[in-house]
């Protein structure tokens, strides 16, 4: 094919050839990564010692195949089924219709077998597993140089760690010449180790890798190497897979780890303790400083010339004023009640002037009366009704007869009318 196509027409056209090919075969293998999706799907790896593919039992034939529920990681099975090819992805997979189970396999056989042999040497022992420096300050990490396990550990080191160094010892991790690889990196960390001087040796080792199936990890369960990992005289860390992959490295190691994350966590958790204890040191020692320096600082305020000035000002006004309220001179009145005998005399003056005042109007009546009443009883007033009467030139009253024939012949008399008087004379 030397006319340039699309990726999509490479991957139709690889989908047509493989589909078209294996469309009924029988494959027998081990299981592993055996899952169960929420819609009834089975996933799972069949695998042998040199190669392994991924199948799916789809829900519908899952239901017509019910052994599938009893079996589990390590199984040999049989299946038969169809080849096919996720376009999405360019990936391909055996697509399962029906599966039986063969016996048990193989690989998880020598796993188990090789397991039991080495318990009963000790290697597996609590007793003699070497403890987990709290504070590494330099540790070794086999593990494939390029691998996703190196990252996840080498990004929470960086996250997480201050003065830990971490040495990366490159290493295969699956194939055959894997268990050798691994051996070799372990005995070199060991040896440099012993060559340096106190302070720059190994604190921990850290076997690694990421997950995958038991043939996958199946580097981890040699026994060369787990004897070299049992008579290191360096405490070894393993975390190899994911939390339910399980290898004989992760039985002979001082600590198993589910995974590389989590065994970087575990190194660097007392640094991060420490740390945090550290930082809420400092945010204490910070607060109580600033608390410190504004006490001190209002002390120093207080004892400003100034500051001391304006309080011995206030001290003398309040002297001064104290000193004015002792003042009897000034406080006579407060202290003889003279305001209120001052108070009581205004108060006897007004009601004596009222009465003194009611007592003339009453008298000025009483005299307007009078005046009206003796005007009323005058003879002038009576003299305007035709009356007169008679005086001498003295104004004395001639009121009757005996007194008129007592004046003298000759004498001149007054006649006294309303609207005047006139002179008579007595013969």
């Amino acid at each position: 094919m030397n006319d340039q196509v699309s990726v999509s027409q490479l991957v139709n056209s690889i989908k047509n050839l493989l589909e078209g090919e294996f469309r009924f075969i029988k494959v027998e293998g081990e299981i592993s990564n055996l899952s169960y999706s929420s819609a009834g799907h089975v996933y799972f790896t069949l695998s042998d010692k040199d190669s392994s593919i991924s199948c799916a039992l789809f829900r519908a034939d899952a239901l017509r195949n019910p052994e599938v529920k009893k079996i589990k990681d390590g199984d040999k099975v049989l299946i038969v089924g169809s080849l096919g090819v996720y376009s999405k992805r360019g990936t391909f997979q055996v697509i399962v219709k029906t599966i039986t189970r063969s016996g048990k396999g193989d690989l998880l056989a020598q796993f188990e077998l090789l397991k039991k042999k080495l318990a009963s040497e000790g290697l597996f022992d609590i007793d003699i597993k070497h403890k987990i420096p709290k504070l590494p300050q330099k540790i070794a990490v086999i593990t494939a140089e390029s691998g996703a396990a190196l990252q996840d550990f080498l990004n929470v080191y960086k996250r997480r760690s201050v003065w830990m160094n971490v040495m990366v010892v490159p290493s295969l991790v699956q194939g055959e010449a894997a268990p050798k690889s691994l051996l070799n990196a372990l005995q070199n960390v060991i040896k440099y180790s012993l060559n340096q001087p106190e302070g720059e040796k190994i604190d921990v080792i850290v076997l690694t890798r990421g997950g995958g199936s038991l043939e996958d990890l199946w580097a981890f369960n040699d026994e060369a190497l787990a004897w070299e990992i049992y008579q290191c005289p360096i405490p070894i860390v393993s975390a190899v897979g994911h939390q339910v992959d399980y290898s004989i490295s992760d039985f002979v190691a001082d600590l198993r780890c589910e995974t590389p994350t989590a065994a970087a966590e575990i190194l660097t958790e007392e640094q991060v303790k420490i740390l945090e204890k550290l930082n809420n040191l400092k945010r204490l020692l910070s607060s109580e400083a600033r608390d410190f320096l504004q006490k001190n600082k209002v002390r120093l305020n207080n004892t400003h010339p100034s500051a001391n000035l304006d309080r011995l000002w206030g001290l003398f006004n309040n002297f001064q004023k104290r000193l004015n309220r002792c003042d009897i001179r000034r406080r006579l009145g407060e202290l003889t009640n003279l305001h209120e005998k001052q108070l009581l005399v205004d108060d006897l003056f007004q009601r004596l002037s009222n009465v003194i005042k009611d007592q003339l109007n009453l008298l000025n009546n009483r005299v307007e009366r009078s005046g009206y009443l003796l005007g009323a009883l005058g003879p002038y007033q009576v003299l305007g009704r035709g009356y007169t009467f008679v005086t001498t030139n003295e104004g004395n009253v001639i009121s009757s007869y005996r007194s008129f024939e007592k004046i003298e012949q000759d004498t001149d008399l007054l006649l006294h009318f309303s609207d005047g008087h006139g002179k008579v004379r007595k013969n």
